[in-house]
């Protein structure tokens, strides 16, 4: 998975970590608990973002065909999808608190691994490894953040979600910095990050654990008054809705950089500094979509950002570069306040499935992207990296599916 900007919000979050293991209401909103996992989702997620924003030197380094790269962008994709509702699933009938920590292991292992590897086979087994990680991240951490809501379901939502891609906006940068014409052993220091993220989440855990029985969902729950039929349909919507999401997204995060390069001619570090702006409008567009869907109604909020998307993804291939760069700030800003929406409007057609329906939004957003990375590295060896663009335009105008979904919320005053 975005008016107060996300960065402090973050900063403010990160020194209440030590207290975790304070007594908290049920009832009340545990700010320093989503503090603390927003903060691990920002260094996640930062994590993440070395692949793509590396992925220039990778192909200049191992000699990569454009296929090879959306194969890459596959490995983690995959091993970071398919695991995610069957963790969700298990963790829903038996929490596993210390799961978060464990986690982040392998995301350690794959970066220290990604800063040594010399075969594009050892790269896909490093790639891998980072996406285990973040597969047993995001199900559990979801639900820990709507533990801590206190209610307010859409803002935990978005704010666990934002900084995710708070770390993915810094993540390039972070690259460029650290890594880009300084070699591949540079990778290594991004595992600091990945101790920092263990020992917080192992402070989580112990919260988490000790809140376990004031949480536990009642038999049956409290859903909204559909079939089971009805029920099944509005989360096929939902997820064709993350599939247009998340195609383009993918367009976009794995190929931007090279595009600017082609069509625009930019240097390496010029082309990340774009996809960084592109980035931060996702994190502010994905904060700010929970809290108006939790006022407003999640519904709106989906309609607006995918469909509302459309006119700009349909100018993009066809600007200079001033306007590239504007309007895939309001496309990240417009299109990225639907997850949040998204998976909140899906956790409570299917109340005490917290974990699994988190699992698999989350799960069908990396597979999505994945598969998405991979086609089109194919396609822009054939046809060209701007052949794609304009075919991933019209992604968006799925949008109009929205119409499908059942009214099962109404608008807070």
């Amino acid at each position: 998975m975005h008016t107060t900007t996300p960065a402090p919000a973050l900063a403010k979050s990160v020194p209440a970590a030590p207290s975790l293991h304070r007594s908290q209401q049920p009832s009340g909103l545990a700010m320093h608990i989503l503090g603390a996992v927003a903060f691990v989702h920002l260094l996640n997620d930062l994590i993440q973002a070395l692949l793509p924003s590396i992925y220039p030197m990778l192909k200049a380094e191992f000699s990569l065909s454009f296929t090879q790269v959306g194969l890459i962008t596959l490995t983690f994709q995959c091993t970071a999808s398919l695991l995610q509702p069957w963790i969700g699933l298990y963790t829903d009938r038996r929490p596993l608190p210390f799961l978060l920590p464990v986690g982040m292991c392998f995301t350690l292992a794959g970066v220290l691994m990604l800063s040594i590897v010399s075969t594009f086979p050892t790269l896909l087994i490093a790639s891998g490894l980072i996406g285990v990680g973040s597969s047993t991240f995001h199900p559990e951490a979801s639900r820990v953040a709507r533990m801590a809501s206190g209610g307010r379901y859409g803002f935990a939502q978005s704010l666990f979600q934002v900084g995710g891609n708070v770390g993915s906006a810094l993540g390039p940068l972070l690259a460029a910095a650290v890594i880009v014409n300084r070699g591949q052993g540079n990778i290594a220091w991004f595992s600091l990050l990945a101790v920092l993220a263990i020992g917080v989440l192992y402070k989580v855990s112990h919260w988490y654990s000790g809140h376990l029985a004031s949480f536990k969902p009642k038999a049956g729950g409290h859903g909204p008054n559909l079939s089971r039929n009805k029920v099944l349909q509005a989360l096929g919507v939902l997820a064709l809705l993350v599939f247009s999401k998340y195609i383009y997204m993918a367009s976009l995060s794995s190929y931007y950089t090279f595009y600017l390069i082609d069509k625009f001619h930019l240097s390496i570090g010029a082309a990340q500094l774009y996809l960084f702006l592109f980035l931060a409008a996702v994190a502010a567009g994905t904060f700010m979509g929970g809290p108006i869907g939790d006022r407003i109604g999640r519904k709106r909020v989906i309609w607006i950002s995918i469909l509302g998307a459309a006119p700009f993804t349909l100018l993009l291939p066809y600007v200079d570069l001033f306007w590239t760069a504007v309007l895939t700030v309001i496309i990240g800003f417009v299109i990225s306040s639907a997850f949040s929406a998204i998976v909140v409007f899906a956790q409570e057609l299917v109340p005490g499935k917290v974990g699994m329906i988190a699992g698999i939004f989350f799960g069908l957003m990396f597979g999505v992207s994945g598969i998405a990375a991979a086609a089109m590295g194919h396609l822009a060896d054939v046809s060209g990296i701007a052949y794609v663009y304009k075919i991933c335009s019209y992604l968006p105008l799925l949008g109009i599916l929205t119409v499908l979904l059942p009214h099962i919320e109404q608008a807070k005053k």
